[in-house]
């Protein structure tokens, strides 16, 4: 008993000898999709799954609550978490009670053209004022050392980087 088979449309057709033909349906696999990947992910309301029962057991459990899409305020150590307070972030916002401005900039506003700030512009912005001022005043050393030396120049190296690397130290000097 020998038999054929022969595809047809959607249908595999088995041939047999007797003349009976049988149909098994097969499956058919599409390249290219209607979609094309994309799917309505805001009908998945994650927030709202559950009873009320599940609700309160995570309020009473935290730990358990799924963590999907959020980062961790630290890091494992095998498999202990250590805790970083530096990771939460924060979020610093002005009080703009009686600012007249909007926030808005026109296409119109020239463009603002500068130079690279390089190390000698520090020099002058920070130290060259004060150092012509000591100097026409005879207020150094023979070394070039001031007599009176500001805040700053008392600071040691350690310090100066401590401070530079502080959170704001770039705004607020």
């Amino acid at each position: 008993m020998a038999s054929r088979c022969f595809f047809k449309n959607n249908f595999v057709l088995f041939k047999c000898t007797r003349s009976f033909i049988y149909q098994v349906t097969k499956r058919d696999i599409s390249t290219s999709s209607t979609l094309c990947g994309k799917r309505n992910f805001r009908k998945f309301l994650y927030h709202t799954r559950g009873t009320p029962l599940d609700h309160e057991y995570y309020k009473e459990n935290p730990q358990l609550v799924d963590l999907r899409g959020m980062r961790p305020a630290g890091y494992y150590e095998g498999k202990k978490f250590v805790h970083v307070p530096e990771m939460i972030p924060e979020l610093v916002v002005p009080d703009l009670t009686g600012f007249t401005l909007k926030p808005y900039v026109s296409y119109r506003a020239a463009d603002i053209e500068q130079e690279k700030f390089t190390p000698e512009h520090l020099y002058h912005a920070t130290y060259a004022k004060k150092l012509t001022k000591d100097f026409k005043e005879g207020k150094l050393d023979a070394d070039g050392n001031p007599l009176e030396p500001s805040e700053q120049e008392k600071m040691d190296a350690e310090e100066a980087f401590r401070r530079a690397r502080k959170t704001g130290s770039d705004f607020f000097g």
